[in-house]
């Protein structure tokens, strides 16, 4: 029992490390090349897990090969883009000005329930207000409504806005992130007297804070259980 929790663990701490080399950008979308490699080391790590007699070495190279090929497929998309192209296939416009591409759509094999869903996950009910609708290479979908359809703006409405304030968090669940203080050009006397100003009696009272360099506030007091 014990061996095949130390298996399993050493098994997980190569998947987690294998994939955090990879990048943010694995993490968050799949390229088709990136989704065939997660799927295999998904597969292979388990080899030595179902058979207590496999050698852990028969699950970890096949990780580690599969690793150094996405190293390899990356270096080649970010220096090459008919290899680009190759690997990870090319946007398509699903709609262009206003007109559905049925072409694009049957070569992605996209339906119109499909496009229907999409849209609505963008909060668009009507696709005539949709001028151009691009079909990414990740498989989500980009949307340009018409102008007269797009949310007006400030710069539409020739309005001088204030520049926006980038906030963070500077007490997490009782906790000050010191890093996020600082960047924002304040000290914890500065917090102290933030906190103690809201109701709260120690930055442990505080369930969340955030702040700006303007110092627009967002305060919670963690809830007593």
């Amino acid at each position: 029992m014990a061996v095949t929790m130390i298996r399993t663990i050493i098994i997980f701490l190569a998947i987690v490390i294998t994939m955090r080399l990879m990048g943010k950008r694995q993490l968050g979308e799949l390229e088709p090349a990136e989704l065939v490699v997660a799927v295999l080391i998904s597969d292979l790590a388990s080899q030595p897990l179902q058979d207590p007699g496999t050698p852990l070495l028969y699950g970890l190279i096949p990780v580690i090969t599969l690793f150094c090929c996405e190293i390899l497929i990356s270096a080649g998309i970010m220096n090459s883009l008919k290899f680009r192209s190759l690997v990870c296939g090319r946007p398509s416009m699903i709609i262009d000005n206003g007109k559905i591409v049925q072409r694009e759509m049957r070569k992605n094999r996209f339906t119109l329930d499909e496009l229907a869903e999409e849209l609505r996950k963008k909060d668009i009910l009507d696709i005539a207000t949709v001028q151009y609708a691009v079909l990414e290479t990740d498989g989500t979908l980009s949307t340009i409504l018409y102008p007269e359809e797009a949310p007006v703006t400030p710069k539409a409405l020739k309005l001088e806005v204030e520049k926006a304030r980038y906030p963070v968090i500077l007490i997490n669940d009782g906790k000050v992130l010191v890093h996020n203080l600082k960047a924002i050009g304040r000290d914890e006397n500065w917090l102290d007297k933030q906190v103690r100003a809201k109701g709260a009696k120690t930055f442990e009272d505080v369930y969340i804070m955030t702040a700006d360099a303007s110092d627009n506030i967002f305060f919670s007091m963690r809830e007593v259980s």
